[in-house]
């Protein structure tokens, strides 16, 4: 599927803008509002690593023995989820990370989601206004 870039994708915890997909790779900034939290999820295919710009989080990430641990991490802290490992992202103050992913976008398995969304790609997200 083609998208004029940046493509903004609206979540109920903030938002994301897309600078880039492509058959290669997936390339994303992500905008988590204070008090908000992405869904509790996995990827089958997807791998993605994410760097924090600006803010403080808790991320959850599943370990190699399927334990998952929650870790305060800020500005400058940086970590890589690789399939299928459960992991979420809370954020403690406004938050801003930059995402570098392989290219399966759609690729969403969630657990939990505070706004109890399906798996896979919700399209009226993907509105732009």
């Amino acid at each position: 599927m083609k998208y004029k870039f940046p493509k903004i994708v609206n979540k109920p915890w903030g938002r994301e803008v897309w600078l880039e997909l492509n058959k290669n790779y997936c390339y994303k900034r992500i905008y988590i509002n204070r008090g908000f939290r992405t869904s509790f999820q996995f990827h089958r295919k997807k791998m993605e690593t994410n760097y924090i710009i600006k803010g403080r989080a808790e991320i959850w990430l599943e370990n190699d023995r399927g334990v998952v641990l929650k870790k305060n991490m800020k500005s400058d802290d940086f970590f890589t989820v690789k399939p299928p490992r459960k992991h979420r992202v809370a954020a403690i103050t406004n938050l801003v990370l930059q995402e570098v992913s392989t290219p399966e976008v759609d690729d969403v398995v969630r657990i939990n989601d505070d706004t109890n969304r399906p798996d896979g790609k919700i399209k009226s997200e993907h509105k732009n206004k």
